[in-house]
C-alpha cells in the first residue's frame, strides 16, 4: 500500500464512504480505487488528487498533505543517478535490490536519517 492510498482509505472510513462512491464521484470504476489504496496503480494525477480533495472536502493543510503523499506514492518509483557520483548508483541499486527485506521498522529509520539530511 503506498502512503496515498492509506490515507485515501482512512479519509474514506472517518467520512464513512465506500469505494463504490467515492468512483462514481470521481467519475472512475471501482476496480481503480481499490487498485490506488493498494498501490497497485501509479501516481494519481494532480486533478484525480484535487476531485478527491473536494469530494472529502479537504483544505489548506490537509489537502496539501494529500497531494504531498500523492506525490511520493508511485509504486514503482526511477531513480535517475546518471551524472551522479558513485555512491549515488550503489546506493540507488542497494535499495531497490533490497527493500523487499526491510521490516516497517527498518523502513521508518531509515525515511528518518534521510529526511534528517537532506533537510525536511
Amino acid at each position: 500500500m503506498t502512503p496515498f492510498g492509506l490515507k485515501m482509505r482512512e479519509l474514506r472510513r472517518q467520512h464513512n464512504r465506500t469505494q463504490q462512491q467515492q468512483a462514481k464521484f470521481l467519475g472512475v470504476s471501482k476496480a481503480y480505487i481499490s487498485a490506488l489504496e493498494k498501490g497497485e496503480r501509479g501516481q494519481p494525477t494532480t486533478i484525480l488528487v484535487d476531485q478527491i480533495c473536494v469530494w472529502f472536502g479537504l483544505i489548506w493543510d490537509d489537502a496539501e498533505e494529500l497531494k504531498l503523499l500523492a506525490n511520493v506514492s508511485h509504486p514503482k518509483p526511477t531513480i535517475d543517478v546518471r551524472g551522479q557520483n558513485s555512491n549515488a548508483v550503489y546506493l540507488s541499486n542497494l535499495l531497490a535490490q533490497n527493500i523487499k527485506r526491510l521490516s516497517p521498522e527498518d523502513c521508518c529509520d531509515l525515511i528518518r536519517e534521510i529526511e534528517r539530511r537532506i533537510q525536511i
